[in-house]
């Protein structure tokens, strides 16, 4: 047990103080009992119980003044409690293609509302983050519970320029790995064969999950397949929406014409590596079953929770009782 205010339990040195005044009270009441001998006197001076039975509501008297002293220093448990937690990394593809518009009215409006309606169906207990990668990866919204935080981020996402996927999986795999208290886990350049950290995180990130919205055309190293590995090995399940169509659309980039299509092979394999699952943005249905596949994890996880009230609610209790015993056996409190 620990204390918001433990410099206040320094009045718990008063409680031997109010031993001592009862004992000095009972000492008089002795001496006013000698002093005057008529019996009804001294019945009335020592008190009318047997033996120790009249110190008792003393004793739980100052037992109420303990308890209640304590409950001033505001004493913390630290309590087992289960509650509905995860992480979800919101990975978006923002390459140049993301603008073709087989999608209606393009890749990234359907990305953009498949994912708000992702982030309003998350349990408050869930995190939500925000990478974007085209060329390269940058984490644009650190794990946060902030639902109006996380819809902005993803209205400022616009498409811009190659596509590596690999690079989205290796950020947002260090988006978890800080969150979660540890260093990152590789950059692009050391990704170069299946493999997991040198040094082992603190603990599986099996709570976390990537949720990666993409056409998954690729052109840019790392190798997303050896991206997938790694965040296999680190228990994190990658669950990939496919973002357009088999037929694809023909895209004006830079002055060269581009066919660019969906790529469900290169998805559904990352997928399938990390054991989550594909889903088709055109497909509504489908895309609807993310919502009941990404369970979140509920936990047991030990937190401070301040238990003042019980302290001083269990004094109250005692002095109640302190009270009712002298009123029962003596007429009167203490």
């Amino acid at each position: 047990m620990s204390f918001i205010w433990p410099s206040l339990l320094v009045l718990l040195l008063c409680v031997p103080l109010l031993v001592l005044l009862y004992f000095r009270m009972q000492q008089r009441r002795h001496r006013f009992a000698a002093r005057f001998g008529s019996l009804g006197l001294v019945h009335d001076a020592v008190g009318s119980g047997p033996g120790l039975r009249r110190h008792i509501p003393a004793i739980i008297f100052l037992g109420g003044v303990t308890i209640l002293v304590i409950s001033l220093a505001r004493p913390q448990a630290t309590l087992n409690l289960p509650r509905v937690e995860g992480t979800v990394i919101l990975t978006f593809d923002v390459s140049g293609s993301m603008a073709a518009d087989d999608l209606k009215p393009t890749r990234m409006e359907a990305a953009k509302t498949a994912a708000r309606e992702f982030v309003g169906n998350q349990p408050p207990g869930v995190l939500i983050a925000v990478v974007a990668f085209s060329d390269g990866g940058i984490s644009v919204q650190a794990p946060t519970a902030d639902r109006e935080e996380t819809l902005a981020t993803i209205e400022r996402l616009v498409p811009r320029r190659g596509t590596s996927v690999g690079n989205g999986i290796l950020v947002s795999l260090n988006t978890i790995a800080v969150d979660a208290g540890d260093p990152p886990i590789l950059s692009a350049n050391s990704l170069t064969a299946p493999q997991a950290p040198a040094t082992p995180p603190q603990g599986w990130y099996t709570s976390a999950v990537i949720v990666l919205l993409s056409d998954g055309e690729n052109n840019e190293d790392p190798d997303p397949i050896l991206a997938a590995e790694l965040a296999a090995d680190l228990g994190v399940r990658i669950y990939t929406v496919g973002i357009g169509s088999a037929a694809g659309a023909i895209l004006e980039i830079e002055g060269f014409t581009v066919h660019s299509q969906l790529n469900e092979p290169m998805l559904q394999e990352i997928s399938n590596i990390t054991g989550g699952e594909y889903y088709n943005a055109g497909n509504e249905e489908e895309l609807r079953r993310i919502y009941s596949d990404l369970e979140p994890k509920l936990s047991i996880r030990p937190e401070e929770i301040e238990v003042t009230s019980i302290f001083a609610g269990f004094a109250i209790l005692v002095f109640l009782v302190g009270g009712a015993l002298s009123l029962l056996w003596f007429g009167r409190v203490l």
